[in-house]
């Protein structure tokens, strides 16, 4: 497994757990965060072995966001000149959405397990997970907008879908904080926890399940959720017929019905 300076990562039991590790910073999003994800995701969707993914934050918080000393580090490299000045943020803020685009498109399931701060740019990651589970204790905020700015890396693309256009407004507007209630009432969240130990637990058991799941089966079903998301239906069942033609007749799913008719559990391949 590789090192890396703002994450730790795990693989056990089929489930990757993808660590944000800078405690000491509020787990602020930094350079190497940026960059290292990327990495991860990649690895990940390359790793057979690894069917799931849970992404959670180490210490009392998720995440404070994306990292002010980075956004300093920005501003440095700004001149004089409007247009170049343009041409340089637009392309760090390209950068900066491919970091998440890559959950959003990875062939897995990502499952967030969030605790304390959810803010600004963790919103933004968070958008691009398959679920999210947080710890009563949870605070979550559109902050950037108490910031001078619009979200930038997802959450106004990627949050209507979630708890609709109406809220989503309303806390991208307001930059007001939700705990974990009214996130499970909206919808942001699937499931609230007593505590950090029982989310991680909770989730964790929610990953393994998904795992003992044919990954072929599971993978079909994540692409075509992602591909009805931007298609009209009629679209998706043209696809999903194109696409069942070939994996109905994966190894899988005789083993999943034998399994079932004898109500044992199935072992599938990677």
């Amino acid at each position: 497994m590789p090192e890396y300076n703002a994450f730790r990562v795990a693989l056990q039991d089929k489930v990757a757990h993808i660590q944000i590790d800078r405690p000491d910073k509020v787990n602020a999003m930094n350079v190497d965060f940026w960059r290292e994800i990327i990495d991860i995701f990649r690895w990940l969707d390359d790793t057979d072995e690894a069917r799931v993914a849970v992404i959670s934050g180490a210490g009392r918080h998720f995440s404070s966001g994306i990292d002010l000393m980075m956004l300093a580090q920005v501003a440095s490299e700004l001149g004089k000149d409007v247009g170049r000045n343009a041409e340089i943020l637009r392309r760090k803020i390209l950068q900066l959405q491919a970091s998440f685009s890559v959950i959003d498109q990875c062939r897995k399931p990502v499952l967030a397990a969030i605790q304390g701060y959810c803010l600004g740019g963790a919103i933004d990651l968070i958008s691009a997970c398959d679920m999210r589970y947080c710890s009563e204790d949870a605070q979550f905020s559109i902050k950037e907008i108490d910031m001078g700015m619009a979200a930038d890396v997802g959450t106004l693309q990627r949050l209507p879908r979630i708890i609709g256009d109406g809220m989503m407004r309303e806390l991208a507007y307001t930059g007001r904080t939700i705990d974990g209630a009214e996130a499970l009432r909206i919808g942001l969240v699937n499931r609230t926890y007593a505590d950090q130990q029982a989310l991680l637990d909770g989730v964790m058991d929610i990953a393994r399940e998904i795992a003992a799941k044919s990954p072929i089966a599971v993978r079909g079903t994540k692409h075509m959720i992602r591909y009805m998301r931007d298609h009209r239906v009629d679209d998706g069942l043209d696809y999903v017929a194109s696409w069942n033609a070939a994996m109905l007749q994966s190894a899988d799913l005789s083993l999943a019905m034998a399994a079932h008719a004898s109500k044992q559990k199935a072992e599938f391949a990677d």
